[in-house]
């Protein structure tokens, strides 16, 4: 049986999005969540999903790197992401993160239902105006270079990484791990490492470029559904 999980911390757009899934795959198994966190512990328990349904900007990450945590953890899992936030630039960013796709919130049942199927058959799924993408220009280049980097990240190192993008210190994050303060060490060095930078500010600095959309983000914390996703 098909299992889908989908993962959106607003009950309606859940809601549309199993409908879109039930129009595809009338009697597939559908799991929910509603935040980074939230799917990770599904996604550890249940294990064997076909696929995910994202939303961009979720509780507790921003930007991209909720998504680079999922692909850092299940790398095979297709993702589809679906999202109001339609900036050529992010979408570019998903497909070098392994995205298995891109869909507009706006984007009517029959075509959100056409394009799981896409994926679900092993294709990438993007809407039609974003199929001709032009070529990134040389800031974009440093920017997918950055996020070839993320990657090779570890999911701990990802939480860490986000921690020290909040402000927090080695021993806060040690507290929130419940792990020793020299192990937050060893993964802030690996981090600096693997990023190429020489200070965790300068990481938390160049991971934010990439943080299109961080407004609505910020929005988002602050209730407005609006214009969040």
């Amino acid at each position: 049986m098909t299992r889908i999980l989908i993962v959106d911390d607003h009950p309606l757009f859940r809601e549309a999005l199993e409908s879109a899934v039930r129009l595809e795959r009338p009697n597939c198994e559908i799991f929910e969540a509603t935040s980074i966190d939230d799917a990770m512990n599904v996604l550890a328990r249940e294990k064997n999903f076909d696929l995910g349904l994202f939303d961009l900007f979720l509780p507790g990450t921003t930007g991209l790197s909720g998504l680079v945590r999922v692909r850092a953890a299940y790398p095979h899992l297709p993702i589809m992401v679906v999202s109001a936030h339609e900036d050529p630039r992010v979408v570019r960013d998903l497909l070098a993160l392994g995205a298995a796709g891109f869909v507009s919130k706006a984007t009517s049942k029959s075509e959100l239902a056409h394009a799981i199927s896409e994926v679900l058959n092993g294709s990438v799924y993007l809407p039609e105006r974003f199929r001709d993408l032009d070529q990134p220009q040389p800031s974009e280049i440093q920017r997918e270079d950055m996020l070839r980097r993320l990657q090779d990240l570890t999911p701990q190192q990802l939480r860490v990484l986000e921690m020290i993008r909040a402000g927090l210190q080695n021993k806060q994050i040690a507290y929130e791990l419940g792990v020793a303060e020299t192990t937050v060490k060893a993964h802030v060095s690996e981090i600096l490492r693997k990023l190429n930078v020489y200070s965790r500010t300068k990481a938390a600095i160049e991971v934010g470029k990439m943080d299109f959309g961080r407004n609505a983000a910020d929005g988002h914390a602050g209730g407005d559904k609006s214009s969040s996703h």
